[in-house]
C-alpha cells in the first residue's frame, strides 16, 4: 500500500490527490518530517515513525494558515486539483526560508503541474504569506 492510498483510504485525508502515480505532477505531496515529498509511489512502511502532515494539517476554516489566507486573497486556486500539493511545497519552503524571493518560490513550486495557469497568482500568494508570517 502506498502512503497516498493509506491517507485517502483508512485515514480519510483527502487533500493529497492521485494525479500521475509516478511522482511527476505534485498533486500527492505531503510533508514528511517537514520536507515536501510525493506520496503516490512511496510505500506506507517507509514513513513508519516519521511525522506526516497533509494539507488538512496546515490550518482550519476558523484559523487558516497564512498560505491558505494568501491563496484566497490572491485568488490563486481555480480547479483546486493541484492546490494541496502546492500548499504543502510552499509550507515546506516557508518553514526553511521565511523570506524567500520570487526565484526561490518558483523553484519550490516547479515540480507541480497546474492546468489552470494560476502560477503567477500562486507565486504572489506565497510571497504574501511569507510577508504575513514575518509580521
Amino acid at each position: 500500500m502506498t502512503l497516498l492510498q493509506a491517507l485517502r483510504g483508512p485515514l480519510d485525508q483527502n487533500g493529497p490527490r492521485f494525479g500521475c502515480g509516478a511522482e511527476q505532477c505534485g498533486s500527492c505531496y505531503v510533508l514528511i518530517d517537514g520536507e515536501a515529498r510525493p506520496s503516490c509511489a512511496l510505500p506506507v512502511t517507509a514513513v513508519e515513525g516519521r511525522a506526516v502532515r497533509t494539507v488538512e494539517g496546515l490550518g482550519t476554516p476558523d484559523a487558516p494558515h497564512a498560505l491558505q489566507s494568501a491563496f484566497l486573497a490572491e485568488q490563486a486556486g481555480q480547479c483546486g486539483f493541484c492546490l494541496s500539493g502546492i500548499l504543502i511545497s510552499a509550507a515546506a519552503l516557508l518553514e526553511r526560508d521565511p523570506s524567500p524571493d520570487e526565484s526561490a518560490v518558483r523553484l519550490a513550486l516547479e515540480p507541480h503541474l497546474c492546468r489552470c495557469g494560476s502560477h503567477n497568482r500562486m507565486i504572489r500568494a506565497v510571497l504574501r504569506a511569507a510577508e504575513a508570517m514575518r509580521s
